[in-house]
């Protein structure tokens, strides 16, 4: 997780130029886009199942609505040449988690990644090789 993060505080200095439009996805889309990134282009029945076994009780028709207003918003593409609509993120999800990670470390930490970094060593048991592949990390950025 530690090593992911990082990746990403490296991967947003790095490509600060090719930003992703500025959508923010809410709480529930972001679970809807989670399901979409990991299972890939699915149907609503199905991502209702995921989201169901994941998460809270959620309804078909919640989850319908919010698809076709995530497709309003350029969040979804939706394929209609069948009988069951497929639905499939048009956002990266590289980019997307990329973007709501810089705005979390400019509200949360006043845009310091090494803020972020020091709480979360310090709120979290890190293992030997967690610490081992941040080193390594850091030690690849530093030769570049």
């Amino acid at each position: 997780m530690f090593v992911r993060i990082i990746s990403y505080l490296y991967l947003m200095k790095k490509d600060k130029k090719d930003q992703p439009t500025k959508i923010e996805p809410t709480k529930s889309e972001l679970e809807i886009l989670q399901v979409l990134w990991k299972e890939g282009p699915s149907t609503v029945r199905f991502v209702n199942d995921r989201l169901n076994e994941q998460k809270r009780s959620v309804q078909y028709t919640s989850t319908l609505k919010l698809m076709q207003i995530m497709v309003e918003k350029a969040i979804l593409n939706r394929d209609e040449s069948s009988m069951k609509h497929v639905y499939s993120a048009a956002l990266e999800e590289k980019k997307t988690k990329g973007f709501l990670l810089d705005r979390f470390i400019d509200s949360m930490y006043n845009g310091s990644a090494t803020s972020l970094m020091m709480q979360l060593l310090g709120n979290k048991k890190t293992s030997k090789k967690e610490l081992q592949a941040i080193k390594e990390l850091i030690d690849k950025m530093e030769k570049k």
